[in-house]
């Protein structure tokens, strides 16, 4: 059973988004940097901040280190990666909002960005106005996971024991994605488990590996060796279309869960007053790289699906439709603010 839980940040965790902001603000002012060309012609006339709200290591981050490197060739100047993991990407995501909105501090954002407006109780920035995306880069599937021991081998078997005795699944933490999908699943599978949370999707799938929970939705880099080398069981893809990795494992809209349909997704955002020119020329670089066959390649093989972006008013669109998705999501599942 999903335990509510309040994720309120505290005095403390607020100061801890805040200050840093503050501090940038300074530097920049002392420096006299916070100026720079607001023309799209010009733009960018100095280096770029892209901003990973992660620790160095994970899908996000090689993402990020992939990208700048074929924005500086194509837009003739340095994009430095920085990392500024804490807070579920709140601390990163507050940086963002509270830069000035000059195109020079960009971030790689994470479908956390939609789920954080329904999950904390109070933010230092509104999602929905306080940001803008720029780019959606890529969706990340995310696979239905079982221990190798558990006498299940579809979606069915798997629904049927829940109904029988419970059933722990792990997630990446309070809200993640791995958490949201399989209260997803267990809200439209009529099936109640528990949910044990980590400090990450490492020492989940660890657990799992070993026994400790019985299944797990996981994104497909660090699943796709465990189930090569038969340490899990993979028995859905939450995607509609089949992954060309894994041809053989059915979405979950065909094998027992009927419409069901969810991914993870990276996007570049930027502070929302950010002039549209700008955001555009940056639009069309993102779009024009993800589409080149290296990167298409590489994004491949750490478990993401590229795509390609159309207007602003599709992207603003695009992430209303997430926030209030997911809002849904994180209600049903006992995770919403009582207060």
């Amino acid at each position: 059973m999903i335990t509510k839980r309040t994720t309120g940040l505290s005095r403390r965790a607020l100061l801890a988004v805040t200050l840093p902001v503050l501090a940038a603000k300074m530097a920049r002012a002392q420096s006299g940097t916070q100026g720079g060309a607001t023309d799209a012609e010009d733009y960018p006339d100095h280096q770029v901040t892209f901003v990973v709200p992660f620790a160095p290591g994970g899908g996000t981050d090689s993402l990020v280190r992939l990208l700048a490197p074929k924005l500086e060739q194509r837009l003739g100047k340095p994009f430095s990666v920085e990392n500024r993991p804490g807070a579920g990407t709140v601390i990163a995501t507050n940086f963002i909002a509270k830069s000035p909105p000059d195109g020079y501090t960009i971030m790689m954002s994470v479908s956390s960005l939609a789920i954080d407006a329904t999950l904390y109780k109070s933010l230092p920035y509104d999602p929905a106005t306080d940001v803008a995306l720029v780019a959606l880069v890529a969706t990340v599937p995310f696979l239905l996971l079982v221990n190798p021991s558990l006498p299940v081998h579809s979606v069915a078997d798997l629904i049927a024991l829940a109904k029988e005795r419970p059933l722990s699944y792990g997630s990446g933490g309070i809200g993640a994605f791995h958490h949201l999908a399989a209260a997803l699943f267990a809200s439209m599978a009529g099936i109640k488990m528990t949910h044990v949370p980590y400090r990450g999707s490492a020492p989940a799938l660890d657990d799992l590996m070993s026994g400790y929970l019985q299944l797990m939705f996981s994104d497909l880099g660090p699943a796709l060796p465990l189930i090569k080398a038969d340490k899990v069981r993979a028995l859905a893809v939450t995607t509609k279309r089949r992954l060309v990795a894994l041809p053989n494992v059915p979405p979950l809209d065909e094998a027992g869960v009927p419409g069901y349909d969810a991914a993870a997704w990276q996007g570049v955002i930027a502070p929302a007053q950010t002039p549209q020119p700008i955001l555009a020329k940056l639009n069309t670089a993102l779009n024009t790289i993800v589409a080149t066959d290296d990167v298409v390649t590489r994004m491949t093989e750490i478990g993401m699906i590229p795509i390609g972006t159309g207007s602003a008013p599709a992207l603003r669109k695009f992430l209303q439709t997430e926030i209030v998705r997911w809002g849904k999501v994180v209600e049903a599942a006992g995770i919403a603010h009582s207060e």
